[in-house]
């Protein structure tokens, strides 16, 4: 899997989740239980992560929603 964004965000994680859904990208954010440590404060970033070969079409989804500022670099 390849990270598309890593955030604390947690409107900006949703939105770009709903924008990979609906274009029917899989994805998974890692991390989303963390909070359970980090007792809920949103210290601890979660990543957005999607299937290699999904990733350029995932990307410019993003890119095209305006967001592409808090994408990862490519790799």
């Amino acid at each position: 899997m390849i990270e598309l964004m890593r955030t604390n965000d947690l409107v900006l994680i949703s939105f770009a989740e709903a924008l990979l859904a609906e274009a029917g990208i899989g994805y998974f954010v890692a991390d989303s239980n963390m909070s359970i440590i980090e007792g809920s404060l949103g210290v601890l970033p979660r990543r957005l992560m999607v299937d290699a070969a999904e990733a350029k079409r995932a990307r410019q989804l993003l890119i095209d929603a305006g967001i592409e500022h808090e994408l990862r670099p490519q790799v």
